[in-house]
């Protein structure tokens, strides 16, 4: 109970990198179509960020699953049997020979994957926030008035 408010930061610190790492391949796609990016640099940049974005998915669900948030770990199943299934038949990795063949489809997979974050990230803050004032909640009613006096001594600054 004490570290449910300390667990869904992390949560939420995890969910922003992932949020983070799948825009970040979103806009390298973006800028190859734009010709910003030539292949090579996009297939070097994306292929560096891959794998540490699956293990960090794959952490977020283990972490989900080991401390008993049942929902949230079975909300985050299907994108980790996606990425999954990605490695395990050696498609994780951007060919610099291909990539103009898988262009629009690995742009519309980065879509589909960055729009299940921004909904997982609306969930995970709000019971990050939920956990945070229950804590507080929780915390005031079961406190000794000394504590309390404290506390607002505290807060009139």
């Amino acid at each position: 109970m004490a570290w449910d408010p300390i667990l869904w930061i992390i949560f939420t610190i995890l969910n922003l990198t992932l949020l983070g790492l799948n825009f970040y391949q979103f806009l390298g796609f973006s800028d190859l179509e734009a010709d910003y990016l030539n292949p090579y640099e996009l297939s070097s940049r994306i292929n560096y960020v891959i794998v540490p974005e699956y293990l960090l998915h794959g952490a977020f669900c283990i972490l989900f699953l080991m401390t008993g948030h049942w929902i949230m770990f079975l909300i985050s199943l299907p994108p980790a049997y996606y990425n999954l299934k990605q490695y395990l038949s050696k498609q994780h990795l951007i060919d610099v020979t291909e990539v103009f063949q898988v262009v629009s489809a690995e742009k519309k997979a980065r879509i589909i994957k960055l729009g299940f974050y921004v909904l997982f990230f609306g969930l995970v803050v709000t019971r990050t926030i939920g956990a945070g004032t229950f804590s507080a909640v929780l915390s005031v009613l079961f406190s000794s008035s000394e504590e309390l006096d404290f506390r607002s001594l505290v807060l009139e600054f």
